[in-house]
């Protein structure tokens, strides 16, 4: 998305240029192809134009203090108390500013996570100082509630003055039961307990804020941003009512409440999301007869972008995703290690998370301006559209009851489930693409250092007395790393990759295009792919063929070459033993023909890559 300029310095030289004139070269471009045709849509069907003109009459939006920093936090999360606690010391020493302490059981601790007792605590706190400006989160699920608890507790025993403590304590039993799919208590039961916490908190001087409305729930089961701002407004109302009704005055309870959202690569998107989150709370508070303060709104790199293959991109993701957030507005941001998908980040993978920050920070002073986006066409566009859409989603909820009603109703995890199935579907079908995974495969990659641990043991949560359908964290990448695993587990038992040979047919100018989409195409399902020189005698590509040892052929040239060639060649191939042929194209008028030769599939860019891939195995298992 384009910004039109309006006034130039530089370019006043030249003849102004106007939308119109753009058109007029885009219909130049497309002969004749709707324009629609550059117009790209959300998930939530929210429309993406190519190019917008600059905003007019808007201010920037309030977040972050004037050239303020957000706060550099480090996931804690290694199960082994004294081990988190040097990783927490080495972390400030070199550039955190805060502590993301992920408790085991907890939304987003994704297996590892601290021991939930008052001796593990007492552990991970050791030597910091809580009072000298270091940001603390807690990320606390059902069996480590407690943890709260007991961060209180460890503060008062050292003598440290509670309101010199920046504390968040992470309360979120609505997250929590929407990730779980069932709470032993229905929501009038809850609340005495969470707002019997809060109230505790703020009695021993604690600033808070204590409860947190936590975006990523939606945002890790595949959800859209719509839905996962719509899920943080229902969340954060329903804390709001629940602190008020306990005896706490609106205007107190307004600094209780923060939000959590997940920040992904779509650099549009996400900004687009945490400035829409500003203006929507300013509504609600608006509601409440409240004056708008700036809401707390914390951000962690998208668990659901993670992927196991090729890792390093992962850094380039969480790159683009705390370049968003940041530029967005985001008081504090926690970087995902890039082998987290994989186990417990080592010292290496930790370091490099906290720089990614450092980096954007110190470096290109992404603090510096307030709201950088203000007036850009077409990020102030989608603000706007997310902020409507938002808005009816979240009414949509509060007449179903709440959040915890809406829950068990399934009406957010309905609208979850459809949203994730079409993300599904494009994955499958390579048009988002995942770097690394299913596309640009890289079958020869090094193994990758995580750290020896072993998880928490957490007893079962509670009675599932209230149930509903959970909505559980997914991986974008799992269903091609599944292949991977197929492959991986081939060539571990001692014995070889499944191969897919190349039939190139031509020369180089006729087949290098196609031999280098079918090579990324298999390889993404870890089938190794053998090239090949061009042929025109189907006797040597078959010669060719046996020599490989693939069970697999693909037909890779030019729609001139299959033409004259294709069935020729895959009669061939037929003969030379190959049962499984493959041609890289779109089938076209000769498809009948060709099937008839021996092509059992057609591979090119929108066709389903993954059940192409999984019938590959089937097929190859079979044999």
């Amino acid at each position: 998305m384009t910004a039109v300029t309006d006034d130039l310095p530089l370019a006043a030289d030249f003849p102004k240029a106007s939308y119109e004139d753009w058109c007029k070269l885009v219909d130049g471009v497309l002969k004749g192809a709707p324009f629609e045709k550059l117009i790209g849509k959300t998930y939530d069907g929210l429309k993406i134009d190519p190019l917008y003109p600059r905003a007019k009459d808007v201010a920037p939006v309030v977040g972050r203090p004037a050239a303020a920093p957000w706060q550099v936090m480090q996931r804690i999360d290694h199960p082994d108390a004294a081990l988190a606690n040097a990783q927490a010391l080495d972390d400030l020493e070199n550039g955190a500013s805060g502590l993301a302490l992920v408790f085991a059981g907890g939304n987003g601790s994704h297996g590892f996570g601290l021991e939930p007792t008052a001796d593990a605590v007492a552990k991970v706190l050791k030597d910091i100082h809580l009072d000298a400006g270091i940001g603390i989160e807690l990320q606390v699920g059902p069996q480590s509630r407690m943890a709260a608890i007991h961060v209180a507790e460890y503060v008062k025993s050292k003598g440290i003055d509670p309101t010199a403590c920046d504390i968040r304590f992470g309360l979120d039993p609505l997250a929590a039961g929407a990730v779980w799919g069932h709470s032993p208590y229905a929501w009038e039961e809850i609340v005495p307990a969470v707002t019997g916490g809060i109230k505790g908190l703020a009695a021993l001087g604690f600033k808070g804020p204590f409860a947190s409305a936590d975006g990523r729930v939606i945002h890790d089961a595949g959800g859209s941003e719509v839905q996962e701002l719509a899920f943080v407004l229902a969340c954060g109302v329903a804390y709001l009512r629940a602190i008020e009704g306990a005896g706490v005055p609106l205007e107190q309870a307004q600094s209780m409440v923060y939000a959590r959202l997940a920040a992904d690569a779509d650099q549009f998107l996400t900004m687009a999301k945490f400035r829409a989150l500003r203006h929507l709370w300013a509504r609600i508070e608006q509601a409440c007869g409240l004056t708008p303060k700036p809401l707390f709104v914390t951000a962690d790199t998208a668990w659901r972008m993670l992927t196991q293959r090729d890792p390093y991109v992962n850094m380039l993701r969480a790159t683009m995703a705390t370049f968003a957030a940041g530029l967005a507005g985001a008081n504090a941001v926690t970087v995902l290690p890039h082998t987290l998908a994989l186990g417990l980040p080592d010292a290496f993978a930790r370091r490099v998370a906290r720089n990614t920050q450092l980096v954007l920070l110190e470096e290109s002073n992404l603090a510096k301006v307030s709201d950088p986006a203000a007036g850009a066409g077409g990020i102030e566009t989608l603000t706007a559209q997310l902020c409507e859409a938002a808005w009816a989603l979240f009414q949509e909820t509060e007449k179903a009851g709440g959040a915890f009603a809406a829950l068990q109703q399934g009406v957010i995890q309905g609208k979850v489930a459809a949203t994730r199935k079409a993300r599904e579907a494009n994955i499958a079908k390579r048009r988002d693409v995942l770097t690394g995974a299913s596309e640009f495969p890289n079958l020869q990659e090094s193994d990758v250092a995580v750290l020896p641990a072993t998880p928490v043991a957490l007893a079962p949560y509670g009675e599932q007395k209230f149930k509903f359908d959970p909505l559980a964290p997914i991986r974008l990448a799992q269903p091609f790393e599944a292949l991977r695993d197929r492959s991986d587990a081939k060539l571990k038992a001692g014995g070889a990759r499944p191969k897919v040979f190349l039939a190139n047919l031509g020369t180089a100018a006729d087949f290098t295009a196609r031999a280098t989409f079918a090579k990324s195409f298999f390889e993404a399902g870890g089938i190794l792919a053998v090239d090949s020189e061009g042929f025109a005698d189907p006797a040597k590509l078959a010669a060719a063929f046996k020599a490989s040892g693939a069970e697999l052929a693909c037909l890779c040239s030019s729609d001139k070459v299959y033409a004259a060639h294709a069935e020729a060649a895959a009669k061939a191939l037929q003969s030379a033993g190959a049962q499984h042929i493959y041609l890289a194209g779109r089938p076209g008028e000769n498809e009948a023909s060709l099937r008839a030769a021996g092509v059992i599939g057609f591979i090119f860019a929108g066709a389903d890559a993954l059940a192409t891939l999984q019938d590959a195995y089937r097929r190859m298992e079979q044999a």
